[in-house]
């Protein structure tokens, strides 16, 4: 065989590679979208059973039970230590704020749990998901560690463990595929000796609420914080003192994962076809300086039997 075809079917098997590299982007991207989309599908939302916590932030003495018992029931190191923030170590723990007189408040913090979860619908992959039943999961098999959910957010909850080679992403579950499959309550809950945390299917937290509000105005704000904050939450919160001043964040009430989804949604698509393309552009730009190699050599004449 002359070096004119190998030269050529060099360039053939080049071609060959370029379009299979193409085609197997796009499959992947189907593949990654497809496991996606079926993620969502298969949790349409809460229902009208869904359930959820009332944290009563006027009832909370700060004693720090029920941090700790998440720390046991979740398996994290210092069960004896009380957390000072969310981290891979504490998926809740309570801050200490002081209200526009200076007087302090006990503000139990973890997820929120939301009706429509933004950390859900910026996943690219279904790592995490809203549950029929309320919690919002994650599935570490799932995760690659992108650190969209951190970003989409508005409560600040995800906490990202960098000493993990895995990148592993770290939130509270409502004890989801531990106490409550045994018909438990979650651990902070059954921990709380003063009554400051409530469980129960959301809507009826929501009439306690304001049963409370109504029957005591002078003690409780006239907001159920958590009702209608980005969508709803299943955690909800009653508190003496406005919610701005303990710093839970102005949000509307409508829902803020519509756009994330979308946008989120067609990322693998964007990420492998720029791929694919660059790989393409980069092997025809290797084929045309091997023809103009090819064009300018001086083949050698065929021997002649």
């Amino acid at each position: 065989m002359g070096e004119r075809e190998i030269a050529i079917k060099m360039l053939n098997r080049r071609e060959f590679v370029r379009r299979a590299g193409i085609g197997m982007a796009a499959a992947a991207a189907g593949a990654v979208l497809a496991d996606r989309k079926s993620a969502l599908a298969a949790d349409p939302g809460p229902d009208e059973e869904a359930v959820g916590v009332l944290i009563d932030l006027t009832r909370c003495t700060g004693c720090n039970s029920c941090a700790l018992a998440c720390k046991v029931a979740n398996h994290r190191p210092n069960p004896e230590v009380a957390p000072t923030e969310l981290s891979s170590d504490a998926l809740t723990y309570v801050a200490v704020k002081e209200d526009a007189q200076g007087d302090q408040h006990f503000v139990k913090r973890q997820c929120m749990h939301c009706l429509h979860p933004a950390c859900a619908s910026a996943c690219t992959v279904g790592a995490l998901r809203k549950t029929r039943e309320g919690p919002v999961v994650y599935d570490a098999h799932k995760c690659i560690g992108c650190r969209y959910c951190q970003y989409a957010c508005p409560f600040g909850v995800p906490t990202y463990d960098w000493n993990n080679p895995l990148g592993l992403i770290h939130k509270c579950e409502m004890c989801f595929h531990t106490r409550l499959g045994r018909g438990e309550t979650p651990a902070c809950v059954a921990a709380c000796p003063n009554g400051a945390l409530q469980f129960g299917k959301r809507h009826e937290l929501l009439a306690r609420a304001r049963a409370l509000i109504a029957g005591k105005p002078e003690t409780y704000q006239p907001h159920i914080y958590g009702e209608h904050e980005a969508g709803g939450a299943s955690m909800l919160y009653l508190s003496a003192v406005p919610f701005a001043e303990l710093d839970f964040p102005a949000l509307a009430s409508g829902s803020i994962s519509h756009t994330a989804e979308t946008v989120m949604g067609l990322t693998p698509v964007v990420a492998l076809t720029v791929a694919s393309l660059a790989t393409g552009l980069h092997l025809l730009l290797r084929r045309r300086q091997h023809k103009d190699d090819a064009a300018h050599f001086d083949w050698p004449a065929e021997k002649e039997d």
